[in-house]
């Protein structure tokens, strides 16, 4: 595990160190040491800004390795914690992996990041936001972009301003603050420079409406900025690699066929 901050956590508050957010945040390394350059994802688990799944990381960080892809999953940090440290955690693992590139044999301009259900909003605002909400630099490695060069978000969370948001989310991210609900709404927030992007999601979703999904497509649309998206019939929230979910078991697939398009 890496500490990412290089000692104590910006934002640090002991009184937050219990069982779930103990030793966070960390980073896990998947990295392939072939002596040659590979791209690389930062994976973000979902959980509702209240906890981290623990089946929407090591697993797709392998999944990624065996097509060559090297990968790094952020255990951030979560509720009681607020907006801006989620964000702050995942800037900082950006700038981290970029710093090193070096190091792990990445390319840095193929370092992308991938989120699932919450873990897919906070990878959206950090598109969003890779030079805002800006945090006071700690060292060196603050001076590199925080910029993705491509976006995956998977079944996300996007919206948390809306009748269709993930009212959990929003709650532990913004607490009571509607102007902060709004201006970390996924679709409301779309920028020029996005980079590529693939979203799925599913429609028999009950957790997180496929809404949020859509919504992001149209706003991206609107500022005509390139994504591919897939909403497929059947399968539950939270189903990660969707091994066994006939259909929506090619998401993974169809994910690796568009990032080569996307890094050829």
């Amino acid at each position: 595990m890496i500490n990412i901050w290089n000692g104590k956590p910006l934002g640090y508050k002991a009184e937050y160190d219990n069982g779930t957010n103990l030793n966070k945040p960390e980073l896990e390394e998947f990295v392939i040491n072939d002596g040659k350059k590979h791209s690389c994802f930062l994976i973000l688990p979902g959980g509702g800004y209240d906890h981290l799944s623990d089946h929407e990381g090591a697993n797709v960080a392998k999944k990624l390795n065996e097509q060559g892809i090297s990968a790094f999953v952020l255990y951030y940090r979560v509720a009681p914690y607020s907006h801006p440290i989620y964000l702050w955690d995942a800037k900082r693992a950006m700038r981290y992996i970029r710093y090193n590139a070096g190091k792990y044999n990445i390319d840095e301009n193929r370092i992308g990041i991938m989120g699932f259900s919450a873990g897919g909003h906070l990878a959206c605002i950090t598109a969003e936001n890779y030079d805002g909400f800006e945090y006071e630099p700690v060292d060196e490695a603050d001076g590199v972009s925080a910029r993705p060069d491509a976006l995956c978000m998977c079944y996300p969370v996007v919206s948390v301003s809306r009748e269709i948001s993930h009212a959990r989310s929003g709650e532990n991210l913004c607490g009571d603050s509607d102007e902060l609900k709004e201006k970390l709404s996924g679709e409301k927030a779309v920028r020029d420079d996005m980079p590529p992007t693939f979203i799925w999601h599913t429609f028999e979703d009950k957790s997180v409406d496929c809404r949020n999904s859509l919504e992001m497509g149209m706003a991206m649309k609107e500022k005509g900025c390139p994504f591919e998206m897939h909403i497929f019939p059947e399968g539950k929230h939270g189903l990660d690699l969707a091994e066994g979910v006939e259909g929506t078991e090619q998401w993974f697939g169809l994910f690796c066929n568009w990032i080569k398009r996307v890094w050829r």
